[in-house]
């Protein structure tokens, strides 16, 4: 059992652009940290089809190619990256423990959490088949590629009003699909949609499959009281019902909000924990962008490089 144990300065949990960036900035400050890349390598980017708003790609660049780019980054700085999930912690004394994929343990002076959120969805089986082509979770990301064109959002909460409204920019028609007869958005934020000329809120909707071959070209659409259905024609279809944390395996021991986001001290990566960080969008349930996540995995990193140093000090 003692080969199911390594002992390493800095363990980064997950990847993307949070976890990446920390081991960047982690490998040039020589701790040479350990990552475990998890579920999805590269983070939500993997799913997206093309990223254009990320500083230093004049050209845009796809999802997955720009996670492998700051993977090799990563990589030439000398961080170890692994495959594996951590499936369990324990965080109640020093060193941190962390077991990976149930069998090896990892103790860690410090703990770089970049686990990140996954997008809610409806689980249509079309929504799944037109993902990146047509079908998004994030309108800021890709409303962009609909300027002109007409789309269709669904959810009714402030997240869901503030994209149609920002679609609305963009978009020549928004429509936005709303199951019950009442949004869960804040009175200001319903406004805002009510008062927007071109979005049309479908009330008493629920999307019964979302239509289109190789891209999106329309949505059904099922009336939740008389049962009737009815077709719009869009070429963009943005889900808005919330994201997810990963965090649960944590929550025992790092303060978190009622949806589960990690609580990190403000402006830093700090959890409640001494010597355990949080970057990325498994503490960011706000902006939830690649490159906001980047800066705080960079703030991650040298949150433990400066917490490693206050230890050799003492």
């Amino acid at each position: 059992m003692d080969n199911q144990k390594e002992r390493v300065k800095c363990l980064i949990i997950g990847s993307g652009p949070a976890g990446y960036t920390a081991a960047i900035y982690a490998s040039r400050a020589g701790l040479k940290p350990v990552m475990y890349q998890g579920l999805q390598p590269g983070g939500q980017l993997t799913i997206t089809n093309d990223v254009e708003n990320y500083p230093g790609y004049p050209a845009g660049i796809n999802g997955p190619q720009m996670m492998e780019d700051f993977r090799q980054q990563a990589a030439r700085f000398g961080a170890d990256i692994r495959y594996g999930i951590a499936t369990s912690v324990d965080f109640s004394g020093k060193p941190h423990k962390v077991t990976i994929d149930e069998q090896k343990e990892i103790e860690a002076d410090t703990v770089i959490i970049a686990t990140g959120a996954s997008a809610k969805w409806l689980g249509l089986e079309s929504e799944a088949r037109l993902n990146g082509s047509g079908v998004s979770a994030c309108a800021v990301c890709d409303g962009f590629f609909y300027r002109g064109q007409e789309v269709a959002i669904v959810g009714a909460g402030d997240t869901a009003c503030e994209e149609a409204h920002y679609l609305s920019n963009l978009c020549s028609k928004v429509y936005m699909i709303v199951r019950r007869e009442e949004m869960r958005a804040s009175i200001i934020m319903q406004n805002r949609v009510k008062h927007t000329p071109n979005i049309e809120i479908l009330w008493n909707s629920v999307t019964d499959e979302i239509l289109g071959e190789h891209g999106v070209e329309g949505v059904r659409l099922k009336n939740t009281v008389t049962g009737e259905t009815r077709e719009i024609a869009v070429k963009g279809f943005f889900v808005a019902i919330g994201h997810e944390p990963n965090s649960k395996i944590f929550q025992p021991y790092l303060q978190h909000d009622e949806s589960g986001y990690l609580k990190t001290i403000p402006g830093t990566s700090k959890t409640n924990v001494d010597g355990v960080f949080a970057c990325g969008d498994v503490q960011d349930n706000v902006y939830r962008q690649a490159v906001t996540a980047a800066g705080t995995g960079c703030m991650a990193a040298l949150d433990a490089e400066r917490y490693l140093a206050s230890l050799e000090d003492y």
